[in-house]
Parts: structure tokens; sequence; C-alpha cells
């Protein structure tokens, strides 16, 4: 489904914005740190220093009432012929535990050292089952 291209594009830039909105439709964006393995997208919910309230985060909340979630990843240069960016579209999935929430968390502490500090391992990693991707501009890899 992604291109070569795409791909390579997704595994170098560092920041995505999460799209989700809740039963009514109401939008929500955020950015994320993200990890592209196959044909999913993972991305850890961590703990958020300023709230420990126990319910969960609007994102999760979102997803759960709104699993339809679109995903950007952009390149803005003030060379304009740089600019890029993929939007991945497709049905989110919160993982509790099991093999492949391991394994995601893993894969996203390998790419983010600043994860292998915090205690993620019981905390949900959302998963995004891409189902479409678009592409736009200047995909080349610096």
């Amino acid at each position: 489904m992604l291109t070569d291209e795409q791909r390579r594009f997704l595994e170098v830039r560092r920041v995505a914005r999460l799209a989700t909105a809740d039963r009514a439709g109401q939008p929500h964006v955020i950015p994320i740190c993200y990890v592209l393995d196959g044909e999913n997208i993972y991305f850890s919910i961590d703990r958020k220093p300023k709230r420990d309230t126990g319910e969960p985060l609007k994102r999760v909340r979102n997803i759960l009432e709104n699993p339809s979630v679109a995903l950007v990843v952009d390149r803005y240069d003030e060379d304009w012929t740089r600019l890029g960016w993929v939007m991945v579209r497709g049905r989110a999935e919160v993982l509790e535990s099991g093999a492949e929430h391991s394994r995601a968390q893993a894969r996203l502490r390998e790419r983010y050292p600043q994860l292998r500090a915090m205690t993620i391992e019981a905390l949900p990693v959302i998963v995004i089952r891409i189902a479409r991707v678009v592409g736009w501009g200047n995909l080349a890899v610096d």
C-alpha cells in the first residue's frame, strides 16, 4: 500500500499529527511520536505529568468512540520545492497488552531514546491499521 518513497519518508520523519473525532464528529488533532512497522503505525500513550485523573486521554476516548483516524507526516521548508507530506487513513485500535503491544513498545523505544527511561509497559499502545495513503510534494529523504 505504501510506496517505497512514502515508506522512507515516514521512517525518517520524527513527528506526526494525529486526527481523531468523537462520535459527534468533533475533531481533535495532536502531535505524536510514532513508528511504522509493516503496514501499521504505532504510538504509545505516555504519562502526562500535568494530568493524572485516571480518565483516558481525549485521543483514546475518541478512538474508542470512532476508530477512523488520519495521520499526517510533513516537511516544511522555506524552499517550497522541498515541501512534502504523507497522509495515512485507517482504523485505530487500543492495545492494552500482548505480543503486538510489547513489540510496538520495543520498536518505539528503539526509535525514541527518551522512551527508554519512561515506565510505559502498562500503558496502552495505539495501532493504526493503514487503509489508505496519499502523498504530495517532495518526499525525498535528506
